[in-house]
């Protein structure tokens, strides 16, 4: 048979691309359970049905239909039913909702109105554990009534700073609290309440007894984001238990199965950005400080992953069935990794250590099989199973092989080069399909956000998309991002614009003096923190023929209370506010050298990003209009800051054509 001549990439092919979330293994390890999720091309919908696949070989198969989403699938303790969050029935309440493994009809658990966090089934099966946001009364009205409703919000009454965001919009004055459902009859049951206070990742001891939860109890949650610490409070309800008392944030709650520690992924007391994310353990009793396990290692414990295409899931540590070991998520080079460590220490050891990035992942009951989300850069990412001894990887699902299959995506080559101090960095360089060495080639360097994270072993569709239409592409990570040891990150600790710009323009120099490359054809462009260096690139040198800048920020005085976070991010400025140093402020903001600018830039941000607003993107327009530079100003509207990631399909594609119409013009 003749050989099928292969394509390149397009923006279209978002539409095409599937997208696997929540794989969970079944209690006695012989099946997986996952989300996949499409979009309707005609009404931009997005939808995700449940599907099952056998760990030790099969087909996967279709496990519920329909256009809804069915999401976060969990199996009861003795396998024989799977809860799941659906909207079927009322497209803008998901409900949890039942349905039994071996057949049988989806029925709806619960009749809530409000969001659901976390869902947990109890050790013997009869409760669902969840934390969930109730609707404000007057939203409630507001939906009931169809007078109101059209009218919609008459005022916003603002009453604490932690008001908003990204991706969700403005906050309810209702808080997070802990429910708890019967599995039977879908009985629903606050178990805490508090004005002032959320509670979070509510985790059930063994017994069923109690529940663990984090939650800041501090005279002022949204100022002391430091000052979170665990709790437990009876299942029935009642009073609470500290259970530590250290200043730290903490994420990623686990209880032991012995029910005598509690883990949780976190920082050494205050949480500067710069510090690695680590595993710390404390006696459930609180009777002393909790353990920092992998401090020694110098690693980052969480998924700090980037990509376009979903992945990048943090999962809280996992415990073995004798409570000797945990399992836990180790970001270092580009890659994610699954490893183990015991209670008392010793060495640290790699369980999964494929290329490319373990994304969400689930251990069977006994603790010896592992079902994992796995991606790379030549797969989009799929479910995978090994047994925890000695195990061989097993790929289980095949979503987006024929998509994959027909196209040509060009090959991308690892690089180590030496940094601006003399140090050791990583890069990628992605060359066109058909590449060929003798020609010169135009490029476009992808600076990434954060600066927290790492580019690397995960599929960025925007990469390729930029690749077949014969850009080389490359990126890397530069000082100040995760991965790379703490030394590495807190290189620009009151110093953005320093480290960072250096390692970049390091980069940029070597993939310039690579003999394919057209030095006069070199273009820029990133997104948050990436869009910050690149509207701090184009005041310092102009280089570059053509930048795109995303989602950026230029003015770090005015998002300070601007944005939804930045008003608790005042350690990077030596922890002090900008009314008391403006001069800091603005010498680490691009705005300072805004008036050196000649290179064309293409402006493009999001009308409902709250993390980067859009006063943001208005200030380099109007900037780059007032000094005569070649501007344009693309605004999506109804979109947040990740637009490039979850953003209604159409207007992806758009985003893309436009940063392709713009290096097309100068490149």
């Amino acid at each position: 048979m003749p050989t099928q001549t292969k394509r390149r990439i397009t923006a279209e092919d978002l539409y095409r691309i599937q997208q696997i979330s929540g794989p969970e293994i079944s209690p006695d390890g012989k099946h997986v359970v996952y989300s996949l999720s499409r979009v309707d091309s005609k009404t931009e919908k997005k939808y995700a049905n449940l599907w099952i696949v056998p760990t030790d070989g099969g087909r996967e198969r279709q496990f519920t239909y329909g256009d809804q989403t069915d999401t976060q699938p969990h199996w009861s303790p003795d396998g024989q039913e799977i809860s799941f969050l659906s909207n079927r029935g009322d497209s803008s309440q998901p409900q949890i909702h039942l349905i039994p493994f071996l057949g049988g009809e989806a029925r709806s658990l619960t009749s809530l109105k409000g969001k659901f966090g976390t869902i947990e089934w109890s050790p013997d099966g009869r409760h669902l554990l969840c934390e969930f946001q109730k609707k404000d009364t007057d939203t409630i009205e507001r939906d009931e009534d169809g007078d109101k409703g059209r009218l919609g919000i008459v005022y916003r009454h603002i009453t604490r700073v932690n008001y908003k965001t990204d991706g969700v919009g403005f906050l309810p004055d209702e808080r997070w609290h802990i429910w708890t459902v019967n599995a039977r009859n879908g009985r629903a049951t606050q178990t805490t309440d508090s004005e002032v206070f959320d509670e979070r990742e509510p985790r059930w001891t063994p017994d069923g007894e109690s529940i663990v939860f984090k939650s800041n109890r501090s005279d002022d949650p949204d100022f002391n984001p430091d000052t979170i610490d665990l709790w437990a409070v009876p299942a029935e309800g009642g009073d609470l238990q500290r259970i530590t008392s250290n200043i730290s944030r903490k994420s990623s709650v686990s209880v032991s199965p012995d029910g005598k520690w509690v883990s949780y992924v976190g920082k050494d007391k205050r949480s500067d950005w710069w510090q690695n994310e680590n595993l710390f353990v404390a006696p459930f009793g609180g009777d002393a400080e909790p353990r920092n396990l992998t401090g020694e290692f110098d690693i980052e414990v969480s998924n700090a992953g980037m990509s376009d295409l979903g992945g990048a899931d943090t999962v809280p540590p996992r415990w073995s069935a004798d409570s000797q070991t945990l399992y836990f998520q180790v970001s270092r080079h580009g890659d994610v990794t699954l490893n183990s460590l015991r209670l008392n220490g010793g060495k640290l050891k790699t369980i999964i250590d494929e290329p490319g990035v373990v994304g969400t992942w689930s251990l069977d009951s006994a603790g010896t099989r592992v079902a994992y989300f796995h991606g790379d850069f030549t797969d989009i990412g799929q479910v995978w199973a090994q047994d925890i001894d000695n195990g061989r990887p097993r790929k289980l699902t095949r979503a987006n092989q024929n998509l994959l299959k027909s196209v040509e995506l060009g090959e991308i080559e690892e690089v180590w080069f030496e940094g601006a101090a003399g140090n050791d960095l990583q890069g990628w360089i992605l060359k066109p399909p058909d590449f060929d060495p003798s020609n010169k080639y135009p490029s476009i360097l992808e600076i990434h956000g954060g600066p927290s994270g790492q580019y690397g072993n995960m599929f960025m569709h925007e990469f390729y998309y930029l690749a077949a239409h014969d850009y080389v592409v490359y990126f890397s990570n530069p000082r100040g991002g995760s991965g790379y040891g703490e030394e590495h990150a807190k290189a620009i600790w009151n110093a953005a614009g320093t480290a960072d710009y250096a390692d970049v323009m390091a980069w940029a120099d070597f993939v310039e003096n690579q003999p394919y490359i057209d030095a006069d054809r070199m273009g820029v462009t990133g997104g948050s923190y990436g869009g910050f260096l690149v509207n701090w690139i184009i005041g310092h040198t102009d280089r570059f023929k053509a930048t795109v800048s995303l989602r950026s920020i230029i003015n770090r005085f005015s998002n300070y209370g601007t944005s939804d976070m930045n008003w608790i991010r005042e350690e990077p400025f030596g922890d002090e506010p900008p009314w008391v140093n403006p001069d800091n402020y603005l010498s680490q903001s691009p705005l300072k050298a805004i008036g050196n600018v000649k290179t064309p830039t293409l402006v493009i941000h999001s009308e409902n990003d709250m993390r980067c607003p859009i006063e943001q993107g208005e200030q380099v327009f109007v900037a780059l209009k007032r000094l005569g530079v070649d501007t344009e100003f693309i605004r999506f509207p109804e979109e947040s800051h990740g637009l490039s990631r979850d953003g209604r399909t159409d207007r992806r594609v758009a985003r893309l054509g436009h940063i392709l119409r713009w290096f097309d013009r100068y490149l």
